[in-house]
């Protein structure tokens, strides 16, 4: 078998249980599953993190058994390719999932990479990006500058309307990019299914808590205490073309993300009307419509999750589809 020949791996649900919001049922539709439980909204994608404070949930599973973590140590060069190793050694530098708000997350924000490595030891922060598959209303950035003694006192007394009206309310339709940086406050609105690619970390500060199923004054703050978390988030005002900046459209046959997110991750949108060829590299592909079939007879329809190794070769596909390439960022 030559390496173009090489087939897709195709991924399994990993979805961890009990999480502390509501969703799910919108992932079991897209991806042909039965029903799940009421709070597994999230599905890990070609994930080598786990959920915070976990030593094994999160990670994904290959077919056969082995932990795609402990397959990628055992050959990074073949996973991820001579390049990616020689910058980042055996770290994937990529965490996809599929996330399913079955109602209003909570305002949070994740960390950049330096307040990360000085206060958690983390290898990095979390950025994020979302390619939106079913709309609705997400909430993004702040309206006006907001200073360290108000915030902390809307998250002391859990005033969560007000947090929420701090922000900017955005609405989005399927095939919407948002990127999100590092320390940017958000919140995804009830009803919205999306993809989400970002850091492999995970790390939030959770700055509303209030009616969601976790214990937000001990769990929020990354262990750091509240005066301390706070400071990784940025509390600077975005106006109209502030927030237009971090929102594009996912045209087909070309980069879906911002130049400011090329230090973290890639995202291309393909659209496959006979045949494509998806360049060789790391990437995960989740078909979004349609069906596709590779040149090695493999199906893979609307809802599929698959990985691809770097040594595996460019990928030749047939059929009519969309598709979303996710991969790390450029060495």
């Amino acid at each position: 078998m030559t390496a173009t020949e090489e087939p897709p791996i195709l991924l399994a649900s990993n979805r961890p249980a009990d999480r502390f919001y509501r969703g799910g049922a919108a992932i079991s539709r897209f991806r042909g599953e039965p029903p799940a439980g009421p709070r597994e909204p999230e599905d890990w994608i070609a994930s080598t993190t786990t959920v915070a404070g976990e030593t094994s949930v999160g990670l994904t599973t290959l077919p056969g058994g082995v932990l795609l973590r402990d397959a990628i140590a055992a050959d990074p060069v073949g996973w991820l390719g001579h390049a990616h190793v020689e910058r980042w050694g055996g770290d994937s530098r990529l965490l996809v999932k599929l996330l399913d708000a079955g109602q209003r997350l909570p305002v949070h924000a994740h960390p950049h990479d330096d307040f990360a490595a000085a206060h958690l030891g983390a290898a990095h922060g979390k950025a994020e990006a979302w390619c939106i598959l079913r709309g609705g209303t997400v909430h993004l950035g702040l309206r006006d500058d907001v200073d360290d003694a108000s915030l902390a006192a809307l998250v002391d007394g859990q005033r969560a309307d007000e947090l929420l009206g701090l922000l900017h309310e955005v609405p989005v339709s399927p095939g919407d990019v948002v990127w999100v940086p590092p320390g940017e406050l958000h919140a995804i609105g009830e009803g919205v299914l999306l993809l989400e690619l970002q850091q492999p970390e995970d790390l939030s500060v959770l700055l509303e808590w209030r009616g969601f199923a976790i214990d937000g004054a001990r769990s929020g703050h990354l262990g750091l205490g509240f005066g301390l978390a706070l400071q990784a988030v940025n509390r600077r005002g975005r106006d109209a073309d502030g927030i237009r900046s971090l929102l594009r459209r996912a045209t087909p046959g070309g980069a879906a993300l911002p130049p400011d997110a090329a230090p973290y991750f890639r995202l291309d949108r393909v659209t496959v009307q006979g045949s494509a060829r998806i360049a060789a590299g790391f990437a995960v592909l989740v078909v979004t419509d349609g069906a596709l079939r590779t040149s090695g007879g493999v199906a893979l329809p609307a809802g599929t999750t698959a990985l691809r190794r770097a040594a595996s070769g460019p990928l030749e596909v047939e059929g009519e589809a969309e598709a979303l390439v996710c991969r790390p960022p450029e060495p």
